[in-house]
């Protein structure tokens, strides 16, 4: 079996996951193609580190940080075990329809990326087309996904996937990959992500996972389960508000403030997921979590205050 859910190290919370336990039929070149994959979503979210994934070996790690290297290849990019050139790799990037998918696709193509011309929409936009740099993408709704997939990886049979579509998509969709046998980036936050990680773990199919992808913010997430896991019930009795602020577009909690929330769960503090203050209303954006007026179309802002049980 190979799966490359990376819970970090010893947790049961993701916040980047892989892990290496087997081969599957595309697995030879997997880890470099996620990660030139991670790289190209992280561009958009404060220049992130690229996701590092481990050839062999059956161990858990963190994967925080990798060069991807510009310019003219220096390897025999035939070769599948080698680290590919970023211009050998071929990545569909599912949800360009949407801003973030958009977003990842052009920064997939600035950095010489093989942009593959297909990609998952909703119903609505289904049949229509996208340009990316010179790429024409053409969308295709929920009933062509398994069919247009299968054509894809017969023609671009090294290629990834990255996901950056809806909430409601994520099972399916992983469900999805993990059938054909496609390694996977997903950044789409929300759905069922127990289920998600079962589903990868009991496949044969390497994937990314993580709901944040600005490598201070992981850094702070990591910290938190470092935290989490040497001082559980440090902050035991106190009391906790969480505000989360994203742009009207956003569907779904925000899978960062889940993570944060989990980690103040094992230190102690009681509190459950419908108690987050969700604005997405941005004259309350502006008025009451003060989100600079250029980034209400676009932005993440949450605030996290703790009390302790004697109210000092």
């Amino acid at each position: 079996m190979a799966s490359l859910l990376l819970p970090t190290q010893g947790g049961s919370t993701s916040f980047f996951t892989g892990a290496r336990t087997g081969r599957s039929r595309r697995s030879s070149r997997s880890c470099g193609a996620l990660r030139v994959a991670m790289s190209s979503a992280a561009t958009t979210t404060a220049g992130a580190a690229a996701a590092t994934v481990a050839s062999k070996s059956n161990v858990y790690f963190p994967i925080m940080s990798s060069v991807i290297s510009q310019g003219e290849c220096q390897i025999d990019c035939r070769d599948r075990l080698a680290r590919p050139c970023n211009s050998c790799m071929q990545s569909v990037v599912n949800g360009c329809a949407g801003k973030m998918g958009k977003a990842v696709a052009e920064a997939a193509v600035s950095a010489g990326l093989q942009l593959i011309p297909a990609s998952f929409s909703g119903p609505a936009e289904s049949g229509q087309m996208i340009h990316v740099g010179s790429t024409e993408v053409h969308l295709h709704g929920p009933s062509e996904k398994e069919d247009v997939l299968s054509s894809v990886l017969d023609k671009y049979p090294n290629a990834i996937v990255v996901d950056f579509t809806v909430p409601d998509a994520v099972n399916p969709n992983a469900e999805l990959y993990c059938k054909i046998g496609v390694p996977f980036v997903m950044g789409t936050t929300g759905g069922d992500r127990e289920k998600l990680y079962k589903t990868v773990e009991d496949s044969n199919v390497y994937a990314v996972i993580s709901p944040q992808m600005g490598k201070q913010v992981v850094a702070f997430l990591a910290a938190m389960e470092i935290m989490a896991d040497q001082f559980p019930g440090a902050f035991s009795g106190y009391s906790l508000q969480v505000v989360e602020s994203h742009q009207a577009s956003k569907l779904d909690t925000s899978g960062t403030a889940k993570a944060i929330i989990s980690c103040f769960k094992k230190l102690g503090v009681s509190f459950e997921l419908d108690q987050i203050q969700q604005i997405r209303d941005p004259q309350k954006q502006l008025e009451v979590v003060g989100v600079p007026e250029e980034y209400l179309s676009g932005h993440a802002f949450h605030l996290y205050h703790l009390t302790s049980p004697d109210n000092t």
